[in-house]
């Protein structure tokens, strides 16, 4: 014989059932879109220059920002700032990254995008260029970004969040004494894209912001390395050409514009529901004619005299083709 006060208990389940449900399908379907939601977001070099520009806004905008510095005093200085938790991370220290990951998964949030933005410059002759400093360069720019995107990836497709790497226009472009930074920045363009396809399939969404002539302190670092090395260029082939390079003179480009486009961009990328692959943020139009010159030249002269190649009408149809691919909403 059934209990009645079992049945009168499954009754009342059955009831709140019905009456919960629809409550809640009606709040979800009235939920503004707009409301804000606080995201977690890991940001690599955020110590100074655009990191620290893009991590107090983020932090500003009500985000939790853990973001990564190596030296304890600015570690101490994020610390002060709303929403923002500084972690000691060395792109290059594996350890740190591993520590990293420990500390974002302890914070019971989950990690909604990364954004690769530590980076190092370096100029030099390419065949005079020391081999270790070369290592170095490309164990910061290329190695670091994918040391974090691998140790965080699965924090990142349990979200379908976003990754957004910091390149460069010099990574489609160089001139003379750019090579080892072009190399590495170049390299990341290809991280980037590979990395785009391959995590499509889990919903994570894959940007490249590429800024050339702004405010940073690239040039005064690579200025510092090579006063560090002697920087006698006595016995240098390009003897009168490292006469005339702008970073002997210090590499000051404080005279540049800031990095707020840049800061802008990367919110961009992050939130905007359809992101863009690529992103192109220069300080002039000069740098932008510049950069697109450099990708036409490379086209052509792919095209030219080749196998299997275009007259100027196949380049200009498929120059339409693409342009309405890349156009699509």
């Amino acid at each position: 014989m059934s209990n009645p006060v079992h049945c009168h208990s499954r009754r009342l389940i059955i009831l709140l059932t019905c009456m919960l449900f629809p409550a809640l399908a009606i709040a979800e379907e009235n939920a503004d879109p707009t409301a804000f939601v606080q995201k977690a977001i890991l940001v690599t070099g955020a110590s100074t220059g655009s990191g620290r520009m893009i991590a107090e806004t983020l932090a500003g905008r009500g985000h939790l920002v853990f973001a990564g510095a190596r030296k304890q005093q600015d570690l101490d200085e994020l610390n002060t700032i709303d929403n923002i938790q500084s972690i000691r991370l060395d792109v290059t220290v594996q350890s740190e990254i591993d520590a990293a990951v420990v500390t974002v998964k302890e914070s019971g949030q989950k990690l909604y995008a990364i954004i690769n933005n530590a980076g190092v410059g370096l100029s030099s002759p390419l065949i005079e260029l020391d081999e270790n400093d070369l290592d170095f360069i490309f164990d910061v720019n290329v190695y670091g970004p994918y040391r974090i995107t691998k140790a965080f990836a699965p924090m990142l497709i349990e979200s379908r969040g976003r990754v957004v790497n910091i390149g460069s226009i010099a990574g489609v472009q160089t001139r003379t004494f750019y090579g080892p930074y072009s190399m590495s920045k170049h390299s990341l363009e290809a991280f980037n894209d590979a990395l785009a396809m391959e995590m499509e399939k889990f919903g994570v969404k894959v940007s490249i912001i590429d800024p050339g002539g702004f405010s940073s302190n690239i040039g005064k670092n690579i200025y510092n390395r090579l006063k560090a090395k002697g920087m006698n260029f006595d016995d240098s082939l390009y003897k009168e050409e490292w006469e005339g390079n702008w970073v002997l003179s210090g590499g000051d480009l404080s005279g540049y514009k800031g990095p707020e486009d840049v800061v802008a961009t990367v919110e961009r990328a992050l939130f905007d529901e359809n992101p863009r692959r690529r992103y192109m943020v220069v300080g002039d139009p000069g740098r932008a004619d510049a950069t697109m010159r450099a990708l036409l030249v490379r086209m052509l002269e792919l095209n030219a005299n080749q196998p299997y190649t275009y007259d100027r009408e196949g380049l200009i149809e498929l120059l339409d083709e693409e342009m309405a691919k890349i156009n699509q909403p």
